[in-house]
C-alpha cells in the first residue's frame, strides 16, 4: 500500500511513475496510486493540471470543475472514500505530454515544498477541512465562467493547489493564500465579462 503523500515532489514523483511504465495515463490510475480517500492529494492533482501546460486543452477548465464538485460534495457529505464517474477516471493523457507538464512543474514543486511546514492548523484540521471543501466548491462553480478569461483557470488551479497542499501539509497560511487568489482571480473574471 502506498504511504501517503507529504509534499508536492512526492506527488510528482508518483505521478511520473505511471507516466514511465504506461503509454497512456488515465484519472483511474492517478486516483488509484494516490489513493481514493485522499482529499488533500486529488485536489493537488486537479491544481497541478489546471497550472500545467495542460490545461491550454479545450474544455479542461469545465472537465476540471466537475471533478472539483464531485470531490468537494463528497468530503462535505462525510464520505471516507470517494467516488469518480468513469468519464473521469477514464480520461487519459498521452505519456509524452504529461512527462513533459511534470518537468515543468519539478523545480517550483522543490521550491514550494523548502517553505511549507504547519502553522495556522486551526485552518485545515477538524471542522476547518469542510471550509475548504466549501471554498472548492465555490471555486468549482465560478470555474466554468473562467473559461471566458485567458488564464484565470490557471489562477484557480493555483488556489486549488493551495488548498490541496494545505490539507496534506497542515498550513493553514496556504488556505489564506488560496482565498486571496480565488477572491482575486474571481473579482478579474466579473469585472472582464461585465
Amino acid at each position: 500500500m502506498n504511504q501517503p503523500l507529504q509534499n508536492l515532489e512526492q506527488l510528482l514523483d508518483r505521478v511520473g511513475e505511471l507516466a514511465h511504465d504506461n503509454d497512456e495515463v488515465s484519472i483511474g490510475m492517478v486516483v488509484e496510486s494516490i489513493g481514493s480517500r485522499s482529499f488533500g492529494p486529488l485536489l493537488m492533482l486537479i491544481g497541478i493540471t489546471l497550472f500545467s501546460p495542460l490545461s491550454g486543452v479545450p474544455g479542461m477548465s469545465f472537465f476540471m470543475a466537475s471533478f472539483v464538485l464531485l470531490i468537494a460534495v463528497q468530503m462535505l457529505i462525510g464520505r471516507k472514500q470517494f467516488w469518480l464517474p468513469h468519464y473521469i477516471l477514464d480520461r487519459s493523457v498521452e505519456h509524452g505530454k504529461l512527462e513533459k507538464a511534470l518537468g515543468w512543474l519539478a523545480k517550483p514543486a522543490r521550491l514550494i515544498d523548502r517553505v511549507l511546514k504547519p502553522r495556522l492548523t486551526f485552518l485545515v484540521h477538524n471542522g476547518a477541512s469542510y471550509g475548504v471543501a466549501a471554498v472548492c466548491v465555490v471555486i468549482g462553480l465560478c470555474m466554468p465562467f473562467m473559461e471566458l478569461v485567458p488564464f484565470s483557470s490557471s489562477a484557480a488551479g493555483l488556489a486549488l493547489l493551495a488548498l490541496g497542499l494545505s490539507l496534506v501539509v497542515h498550513d493553514g497560511l496556504l488556505v489564506l493564500l488560496a482565498l486571496v487568489v480565488f477572491g482575486a482571480t474571481f473579482t478579474l473574471v466579473v469585472v472582464n465579462i461585465l
